[in-house]
């Protein structure tokens, strides 16, 4: 097989493990890398021809390669950002899917656009932003956002989807539900204000700020300090970040945990809901620390799982291991993160 044009080189039997977090030695049957939405166009011309399925590829910052990938790995690497002012004091921001979030964060900032500082050091590219509707200290995408640009898979159409469509909730979208691999995201639009508004609500915001009539730079600042002391750099140990949710529970759930486990931190949600931590669950469990051979839970953070030269499989055993004491000892199902791929069979 060839590429359909020769600006767009396909390769097949291509190593997926500098793609993905976790580093996980994965391959895919074929890979391609595209820098501009023609050759997006050509990669999906390219697996229709050969009856292909098609599987974006950003950052790798929140996914698990769980074995080879059968079909075209599409590695998304558009860079641009545009902007308008919109009113007296708010920007309309549009970033590529192929930035790297983190950049994007700190460009915000030099700029004088806000609302992105509490999201910083959020580890992927901007195209991973909406399919998680990344959260950090009291913030989420879908708080800002305006529209995501795609491409459907199917039929080659451009698509605007805005806020609504995505199906925003707790670290999922659309994206990860209906339709998970339906669309190539290309860019993201977000609403940014130019008047410096801080959000501390969170309480480690608030320890780490006290006294103090904190900045969006103090903000920034204290989120990367913050992020730095309790999740390990992927590029040291590689990792995906927190790989469970938190959960959401009932009421009467709610009651019983606080009367077996007082020290159990709850935090009231809307409806009668309740969050609870899962690195305190998973800690409680005994898991922080832990090695089950060439995978574990990192010492300094038990939400999230770290490759040791491990595969995808083992990280996924030790994920299940996991979920079913937590299950055992609260009555409470941890829910996976990270999207996972695998080929059937």
């Amino acid at each position: 097989m060839t590429a359909p044009k020769d600006d767009l080189e396909i390769i097949k039997a291509a190593s997926l493990r500098q793609f993905n977090c976790l580093a996980l030695a994965a391959t895919a049957d074929y890979f391609c890398t595209v820098h501009s939405i023609e050759q997006i166009y050509q990669a999906l011309e390219f697996a229709r021809q050969h009856r292909l399925d098609v599987i974006p590829l950003g950052g790798g910052s929140n996914v698990v390669l769980a074995s080879d990938i059968a079909g075209l790995v599409i590695h998304i690497d558009l860079k641009g950002v545009d902007s308008r002012q919109i009113s007296s004091d708010k920007m309309e921001v549009t970033f590529a899917a192929g930035e790297n979030w983190h950049q994007m964060v700190c460009l915000c900032l030099q700029q004088g656009w806000y609302g992105l500082e509490n999201l910083a050091l959020i580890p992927g590219n901007v195209g991973a932003a909406p399919i998680q509707n990344i959260g950090a200290y009291g913030v989420e995408l879908c708080d800002m956002l305006q529209s995501v640009e795609v491409i459907e898979i199917a039929s080659g159409k451009r698509i605007s989807l805005t806020g609504q469509d995505c199906q925003f909730a707790y670290r999922t979208s659309i994206f990860k539900q209906a339709a998970k691999d339906k669309y190539v995201i290309v860019g993201i639009t977000l609403e940014l204000t130019t008047k410096p508004r801080v959000n501390i609500d969170y309480p480690a915001l608030q320890t780490a700020l006290r006294e103090m009539d904190p900045t969006p730079e103090h903000v920034f600042e204290a989120v990367c300090r913050i992020r730095r002391d309790k999740l390990p750099d992927p590029e040291q140990i590689p990792n995906v970040g927190s790989f469970f949710k938190n959960p959401i529970i009932d009421r009467e759930l709610a009651a019983k945990l606080t009367e077996d486990y007082p020290s159990l931190p709850i935090y009231p949600q809307p409806e009668n809901r309740f969050k609870l931590p899962a690195a305190w669950l998973i800690e409680y469990c005994g898991y922080k620390g832990v090695r089950r051979g060439d995978v574990g839970v990192h010492k300094n953070q038990a939400l999230v799982l770290v490759n040791y030269q491990g595969d995808g499989a083992a990280i996924l055993r030790l994920a299940d291991e996991i979920q079913l004491q937590v299950k055992r000892k609260f009555a409470v199902s941890l829910e996976i993160e990270p999207r996972v791929y695998s080929s059937p069979g």
